[in-house]
C-alpha cells in the first residue's frame, strides 16, 4: 500500500559473549560461533540498509475527518518533485517526498509544507496529452491538469492550471474519473448556456470580449453555448420569447447595462407567458426559470460592478462558470392599462432628460452624444411638475445595514427637490462617492415598496423653452431612463419592488471588498 509506513532496517552491533557474573569461564564455543556468525550477516547487510535509508518512506496520512476520508492516494510528479497525493470528497492535498536525514535519524527529515486544494475552487480537469503539430486526438499521455478558480485582490478572480504528471494510463484514468464525478456533483454550474453577445455595446468590444476572454473558460468548464450577436434592438428580447429555456441552465448576456435590461425583461416576460400571465397586468409575477449571467462590455456597467465589485470580464465569467449565484429584486414598472417593463433601477427627471437629448442625436459619436446631452440638459435645468406617492418600508434601527442589500424586499427612493444649477452641480459631483452622497438640505432619500409619479401636464409651454419636450414624443411624453433605456409616457407610472424575482451569477455583495449595491434605486 503507498504510503504504508515501513519499519528502517538498521545494522546490527556485533554480538559479545557474556561472561558469568564474577569472572566466570567464556561460553562454549558453538555459541562464540553463533554469535560471529550472526555477526558476519549483520556486517555484509549494512550496505544494502544504508542506501535502502537515503530515501524516507511515505508518511501514513492522518486520522480522517467527517468527510475527508481518502478517496484515492497515489504518487505524481508536480512541480518537478515527487509528491504524495491525496483525495478526498473535498480536498486535493499534496506532501513531496523528502529523502531521509544522512545520519539515519527520522526525526531529522525536514518536513515540507502540505498543499492543499478545495474541490469547490476547482472548475475543470483535464488529462494532459503530447501531440504533434495537427494532431488533435489520441497522443502519449503525460498526466492531468487542474484548473482552478483563484481570488486574487480587489474582488478579482482568475484562474490558473495544476499539473499532476504520471505516464501511467490506468492511474491517470482512474484520478480522472474520480476528480470529474466530484465536479459534476457541484450544484448550480451550469453546462449548457444561452449567450446574447451585443456587438454595438461599448467601442464595439463586446464580441473581442467574448470570443477572447469568456468563450475559452466555457469551453475548458465544459460548458455548451448558443451564440446569438443581436443585430437590433429588441433582437434578444424576441428570441427569448421564443426560446425553449428547459433546454439551458442559464442565460448570459455581454455589453452593457441597457443590453443586460432587456435580456433580463425578456427573460422574467417568457416566465410570465409559460405560466400563462396576463403580461398587460402582472401584481404577482413568478420568477425566471434559470439564472442570468452578465459579462461587462458596455459603456456602462453599473450592474456587473455590483454583483463582482469589479469590471472584469474574467471574473464575471469565473462565476458563471462557479456556479456562484444570488437572488436579486427586481421592479416592475407599468400604467394604470399596462406593464412598461421589468428593470432594476431608473431616473425620471434630469437623468432620463438627458438620455432623451442623447437619443435624439444619435448620429454623434458616443462619447460626444453624452457630453453634450448632459451639458445641454444642465444648461435648460428645470424642475420636473409632478406628483409622488410612495409606500414606505418601515425597517428596525438594528436592521438599517440590511438596506444596502439586492434582495431584501425593498428599493431606495431618492427625491431631488428644486434648487439652484450650482448646489445641483455639487450633488451631481459627490453622487458617485461613498460618503455623503444625499448629504443636501434638498435631497431626500426613503426606503420604499412601491412608489408612483404622476406628471403634472403643463399648459401653453413655449417648445423652445423646453428643451426635454422637443427631445420627447410630439404627444408629450416624459421620458423615463429605465436600466439605461429610453422610455416615454405621458401618464402615471407605477414602480413595485418584487423580492427576489431573479437569480444573477455573482457573489452576495457583503463578501465584496468595499461593495456598493448602487441597483433598484429611482
Amino acid at each position: 500500500m503507498l504510503g504504508a509506513a515501513a519499519p528502517l532496517l538498521r545494522p546490527q552491533r556485533r554480538a559479545r559473549p557474556e561472561r558469568p557474573a564474577g569472572g566466570g569461564r567464556p561460553p562454549p564455543r558453538e555459541q562464540r560461533a553463533q554469535a560471529a556468525a550472526v555477526g558476519a550477516r549483520s556486517s555484509a547487510a549494512a550496505p544494502e540498509e544504508r542506501r535502502r535509508r537515503r530515501v524516507a518512506p511515505l508518511a501514513a496520512a492522518p486520522p480522517a475527518e467527517a468527510g475527508e476520508e481518502p478517496l484515492l492516494r497515489g504518487i505524481f510528479e508536480i512541480g518537478k518533485r515527487s509528491c504524495d497525493v491525496v483525495l478526498s470528497a473535498r480536498r486535493l492535498r499534496w506532501s513531496p517526498i523528502l529523502p531521509e536525514s544522512p545520519t539515519g535519524d527520522s526525526r531529522m527529515v525536514l518536513q515540507a509544507q502540505e498543499e492543499i486544494i478545495e474541490m469547490k475552487d476547482i472548475f475543470s480537469v483535464k488529462l494532459k496529452r503530447r501531440r504533434f503539430v495537427g494532431q488533435k486526438k489520441g497522443g502519449t499521455l503525460l498526466g492531468i491538469t487542474i484548473f482552478k478558480c483563484l481570488n486574487k485582490e480587489e474582488n478579482k478572480l482568475t484562474d490558473c492550471a495544476i499539473h499532476l504528471n504520471n505516464l501511467s494510463e490506468d492511474h491517470c484514468h482512474a484520478w480522472f474519473r474520480h476528480l470529474k464525478e466530484i465536479l459534476n456533483g457541484f450544484q448550480n454550474r451550469p453546462k449548457s448556456l444561452k449567450v446574447f453577445v451585443n456587438p454595438s455595446s461599448h467601442k464595439r468590444e463586446a464580441t473581442h470580449v467574448y470570443y477572447e476572454q469568456v468563450a475559452p473558460l466555457f469551453k475548458l468548464a465544459d460548458i455548451k453555448t448558443d451564440v446569438t450577436v443581436t443585430e437590433y434592438e429588441g433582437h434578444a428580447l424576441s428570441v427569448l420569447k421564443e426560446c425553449e429555456l428547459q433546454a439551458f441552465d442559464g442565460v448570459v448576456c455581454v455589453g452593457g447595462d441597457g443590453s443586460v435590461s432587456e435580456v433580463a425583461h425578456g427573460l422574467l416576460l417568457k416566465a410570465q407567458i409559460d405560466a400563462g400571465k396576463d403580461t398587460d397586468y402582472i401584481p404577482t409575477p413568478v420568477r425566471a426559470p434559470v439564472p442570468l449571467g452578465v459579462i461587462p462590455a458596455g459603456t456602462t456597467n453599473i450592474l456587473a460592478h455590483t454583483l463582482y465589485g469589479i469590471k472584469h470580464a474574467v471574473t464575471a465569467t469565473l462565476h458563471i462558470v462557479m456556479g456562484h449565484i444570488q437572488p436579486v429584486d427586481v421592479c416592475t414598472f407599468s400604467t394604470p392599462s399596462k406593464l412598461l417593463r421589468f428593470g432594476f433601477s431608473a431616473m425620471f427627471g434630469f437623468g432620463a432628460k438627458t438620455l432623451a437629448l442623447a437619443e435624439k442625436h444619435r448620429w454623434m459619436p458616443s462619447s460626444q452624444r453624452k457630453d453634450f446631452a448632459f451639458i445641454k440638459a444642465l444648461a435648460d435645468l428645470k424642475p420636473e411638475e409632478c406628483e409622488l406617492s410612495f409606500l414606505p418600508l418601515q425597517i428596525p434601527q438594528e436592521d438599517s445595514h440590511e438596506n444596502d442589500k439586492l434582495n431584501n424586499g425593498s428599493m431606495a427612493l431618492i427625491v431631488v427637490q428644486n434648487t439652484s444649477r450650482t448646489e445641483f452641480i455639487k450633488h451631481l459631483k459627490r453622487y458617485a462617492s461613498v460618503k455623503n452622497q444625499f448629504n443636501f438640505p434638498f435631497v431626500e432619500t426613503y426606503t420604499v415598496q412601491e412608489v408612483k409619479v404622476q406628471p403634472r401636464l403643463k399648459s401653453g409651454l413655449d417648445a423652445k423653452e423646453n428643451t426635454y419636450l422637443n427631445a420627447a414624443s410630439a404627444e408629450g411624453n416624459y421620458p423615463w431612463n429605465i436600466d439605461g433605456d429610453l422610455m416615454e409616457e405621458a401618464s402615471q407610472v407605477h414602480v413595485r419592488v418584487h423580492p427576489q424575482l431573479i437569480h444573477l451569477y455573482g457573489v452576495n455583495t457583503d463578501d465584496l471588498e468595499s461593495s456598493q449595491a448602487t441597483c433598484n434605486c429611482i
